[in-house]
């Protein structure tokens, strides 16, 4: 099993940065894909952006404003949020997924993000 807790969320003002992490444990060899979902009230979760090896994927929404990297070292995957906005306001969500699953199959609880207008 792999263990995931995020941090490093907060209240910002629009145009401010956070930057979030992803602290992982257990079986952390076994991942393959590490992502970030967010989920805002009454919406679905949405995709934000993953990285996998050396590649890096993400959402238009969040494209040239995030940048997502992985800290192998200290087994962390870390979301830099630039230029924020307040439809960036959600719920963020550390993924990853893990040798054999055809999908994210190892969820973090959550950090709340808000950017205040």
């Amino acid at each position: 099993q792999v263990q995931l807790v995020e941090s490093g969320g907060g209240l910002v003002q629009a145009g401010g940065s956070l930057r979030l992490s992803c602290a992982a444990s257990g079986r952390t060899f076994s991942i393959l894909v590490m992502g970030w979902f967010r989920q805002a009230p009454g919406k679905e979760r949405e995709f934000v952006g993953q990285i996998s090896g050396a590649t890096t994927t993400y959402a238009d929404s969040v494209k040239d404003r995030f940048t997502i990297s992985r800290d192998n070292a200290k087994d962390t995957l870390l979301l830099q949020m630039n230029n924020l906005k307040p439809e960036d306001t959600a719920v963020y969500y550390c993924a990853a997924r893990t040798g054999g699953a055809a999908q994210y199959n190892h969820w973090g609880q959550g950090t709340q993000v808000t950017v205040s207008s």
